[in-house]
């Protein structure tokens, strides 16, 4: 019988017998089913609106040409997100040789030989000889229990969190710029305000020391202050080494040196506020768009996958090979196509007495699949807490800027009275230095506020997972 008489038939009835084990991947498990019903998030309030949202480009609703222009420098050039970007190609690469491992493989071979062998006889003369031959052999592994079959789908899987993971790089790099740059502009802001505290402080000294020289005021009174001029410039100097720390960080995120942005960030421009309305969707649109959840929801899928190539190492393999050779003494032996040799053989093994081995693997590959379902419910569960929270600390945040406003407001006025009172000598400088505090202090604190609302503004964006382009 002719080698491929048996062969055919066996490898017909390998295929035909083929299956595929372990389990099929049916989707993530339902984690949040209550969010899902509700339709819209507990904690927004009516500080914001269930319109669906713009993944891409939020940032542009701060209306800052400078905030666009980092981020879209820091998504072109950032190190962090290169890396991620390698990694996504390394994934990419392992599910290519994952799908040729399924292929046959052949290869071929040429060789010439040239020997000079002795005399058998004794007589003391040799013989020369020569060999020429051509190879081809191939071999294929049948895939009668899908192997194969699962370790594709793992791959595949494994890329496509790979691509979720770089989505949420892209997500948290925007997020990280637009704060950095949110407190740059709060730290220049806070600067200029103690700039301006500090002429309108030396202004009170001049005019002190005119009394003084009246006689209408007191060495004392010129002392405070002084005093409160000095302590004044101090809390400047913090705000001044965090004005530069943000400088440095802002350059390395969108991958330059430390100083690089300085020319084009250090004039002080106002902080840039959230829109009126903001659109957050619901939780339905979060648990589908958030790319870690996306890549937590992949990685189960691919550990789901490899429970089958646990399984399949358990039972037998079949390998088919094959070989085909042309040669002889002479060249003229290669061209010979009806005088080859040819080998075609089945190899079936299997490791049945394996001690338990295949059947741990088993197990560990349960437990591995077991632990990221864990992990896919946890990263749910902690997308949807930040997303209330952020939402919680928005909403609260606006109230905060509206009663601190009104409190400028008030603080203004009793400062504007209190200088007029002084100087017409119907206060004190005591009175006077009291309300200058309590004015600077409205300052601060209003420009702090609005600062932590536009802060709770990206981190909405964040908690939704938006700000990544595929």
């Amino acid at each position: 019988m002719r080698p491929t008489s048996y062969l055919i038939p066996l490898a017909a009835t390998a295929l035909l017998s083929a299956c595929t084990l372990g389990p099929e991947y049916a989707g993530p498990p339902d984690v949040a089913p209550h969010a899902a019903q509700n339709g819209h998030f507990l904690r927004g309030g009516d500080a914001v609106q269930t319109a669906a949202t713009q993944r891409n480009n939020w940032w542009e609703g701060l209306s800052d040409p400078l905030l666009n222009e980092l981020v879209q420098r820091a998504l072109a050039a950032n190190p962090n997100l290169n890396i991620a970007k390698a990694r996504l190609q390394q994934s990419r690469a392992a599910l290519n040789l994952e799908q040729a491992n399924a292929m046959p493989s052949a290869s071929g071979s040429a060789l010439y030989a040239h020997a000079k062998l002795p005399s058998l006889s004794g007589s003391g003369s040799s013989t020369t000889t020569n060999l020429y031959n051509l190879g081809f052999d191939a071999s294929w592994e049948a895939d009668i229990f899908g192997a194969n079959k699962r370790s594709i789908q793992a791959a595949r899987a494994t890329s496509e969190a790979a691509e979720a993971s770089l989505a949420d790089v892209q997500v948290s790099l925007a997020a990280e710029v637009a704060n950095a740059y949110i407190s740059l502009r709060d730290r220049q802001q806070r600067i200029a305000l103690g700039d301006q505290s500090i002429a309108a402080q030396e202004q009170m000294i001049t005019l002190a020391r005119q009394r003084l020289e009246r006689g209408t005021a007191s060495n004392l009174d010129i002392l405070r202050l002084q005093n409160q001029l000095e302590g004044t410039r101090a809390d400047l100097t913090p705000l001044r080494a965090d004005m530069e720390s943000y400088l440095n960080q802002l350059a390395t995120l969108v991958g330059e040196e430390p100083g690089a942005l300085d020319d084009k960030l250090s004039a002080a421009t106002p902080l840039p506020l959230p829109p009126a309305a903001v659109a957050v969707g619901d939780p339905t649109e979060l648990l589908r768009h958030r790319p870690d959840i996306r890549a937590a929801e992949r990685t189960l899928a691919a550990d789901t996958a490899k429970i089958g190539q646990a399984e399949a190492a358990r039972y037998p393999s079949l390998k088919l090979f094959g070989v085909i050779g042309l040669g002889g003494t002479h060249a003229s032996d290669l061209t010979k196509l009806d005088d080859f040799a040819t080998i075609l053989a089945p190899m079936l093994s299997w490791n049945f007495l394996d001690f338990g081995r295949n059947a741990a693997r088993v197990t560990q590959a349960e437990e591995v699949r077991n632990e990221a379902e864990m992990k896919y419910r946890q990263t749910v569960l902690e997308a949807l807490r930040d997303a209330e929270d952020s939402l919680s600390r928005f909403r609260n945040g606006r109230i905060t800027v509206a009663t601190l406003a009104r409190n400028k407001v008030s603080a203004d006025q009793a400062l504007d009275l209190a200088q007029q009172r002084y100087r017409a000598g119907t206060t004190t400088l005591v009175d006077v230095l009291d309300t200058t505090r309590q004015q600077l202090s409205a300052q601060q604190n209003l420009l702090q506020a609005e600062a932590n609302l536009t802060r709770n503004f990206v981190a909405i964006q964040k908690a939704l997972g938006l700000g990544w382009n595929s």
